[in-house]
């Protein structure tokens, strides 16, 4: 899985001076794979598109046609889907350049939307990949940078008689899209959410050097879907409030509902995000309290010798006369003294307190 981190710092470029519409295929791309799905409130069909001229005969009929591109490795694919679909070359070369921030850009014929779209997060890692929308009177053309989504769902919806999705039009799938990415993105914010949890215990055990980078980890990692869920947000809500002329009334009222649950994911991650660095703080202070147990100990040992130290070099002074070398007992005397001083310090160091911990 790609880090999602270094993907949203590095962003495919066209050379310095290049000419504007001058596409910079993304490294390591697929070649794009189409598939056509076209439905009315009576019918539905999907077919694998060889060539993008294939599109044009469904463009000629009142049905709704949502074009889904997966992979962005061929130039020639996306030109000929420009030129199917009357995509302004600025839009094309957008969406090749990824990672874009989440926008909106309205064209003479059609809307561009960039989204991203979020995976994973079991692991304290999230995988991200782009997702473009260009939106016309009948149609929804999605660019994705490689095969795999979370739109099964809407496949299976326009596939069933039962479901009312087949009788609106190409605003309303647009909506569907939109929501379903949104959606996608609490149970990765949730993942996250668990492996802050699962970290909180080692946090306070303090003996794991691995919790303080897997933390420094997570954070990266919900900054990077701080960066999709807060553009996104605003980016929704310039649809709500600019009349975008591909959306109708109605569905402008279910893109309110959108609005709403990117802000409910926005408060999640910076809930999380302020919870890692609570624990990153209580991690710092564990660690510097076991330091300070350590020292405390070594302190005590230091201080308990400092005197026994002081008896023993005093009398490996080589004075001539010192009456007490001749005493019988002087040897024994001097043992029992350090042995008395070690007791009281550590009987005046219990009753200090300096002990409660051990």
């Amino acid at each position: 899985m790609e880090d999602a981190h270094d993907k949203d710092m590095h962003q495919n470029r066209p050379n310095v001076g290049a000419e504007p519409g001058t596409l910079s295929l993304p490294e390591g791309s697929p070649p794009p794979k189409i598939a056509l799905h076209v439905y009315d409130k009576d019918s539905y069909a999907s077919h694998k598109v060889e060539h993008p001229r294939e599109i044009k005969k469904w463009l000629k009929g009142h049905k709704t046609l949502w074009v889904d591109v997966q992979g962005l490795g061929d130039e020639a694919t996306l030109w000929a889907l420009a030129d199917v679909f009357a995509i302004h070359p600025l839009a094309i070369e957008d969406i090749v350049h990824v990672p874009q921030r989440p926008k909106t850009q309205a064209y003479d014929n059609h809307q561009l939307l960039f989204t991203r779209m979020l995976s994973g997060g079991n692991d304290g890692q999230v995988g991200l990949e782009q997702v473009s929308f260009i939106i016309g009177p009948r149609y929804v053309v999605t660019f994705q940078e490689r095969k795999g989504d979370v739109f099964d769902s809407i496949r299976t919806r326009l596939s069933s008689e039962k479901k009312t999705l087949r009788t609106r039009g190409a605003d309303h799938l647009a909506y569907v899209l939109l929501d379903t990415i949104v959606d996608a993105y609490f149970p990765v914010i949730e993942n996250l959410g668990d492996c802050i949890a699962d970290l909180e215990d080692e946090v306070f055990a303090g003996n794991d050097e691995g919790t303080i980078q897997a933390l420094s980890e997570i954070r990266s990692t919900l900054l990077t879907v701080r960066r999709s869920i807060w553009p996104l947000r605003d980016t929704v809500n310039q649809l709500i409030r600019d009349d975008a002329e591909c959306f109708g009334p109605e569905v402008r009222v279910f893109l309110r509902d959108v609005y709403d649950h990117c802000v409910n994911a926005s408060e999640m991650v910076e809930a999380y995000r302020e919870l890692g660095a609570s624990l990153m703080n209580s991690y710092l202070s564990v660690v510097s309290n076991q330091m300070n147990e350590i020292m405390k100990v070594l302190t005590v040992m230091s201080t308990i010798f400092i005197p026994l130290t002081f008896l023993s070099g005093l009398y490996g002074m080589n004075f001539a006369w010192m009456p007490e070398r001749d005493w019988k007992w002087s040897y024994p005397i001097l043992l029992g003294v350090m042995v008395l001083i070690s007791l009281g310090l550590l009987a005046f160091f219990k009753r200090r307190g300096w002990f409660k911990r051990h």
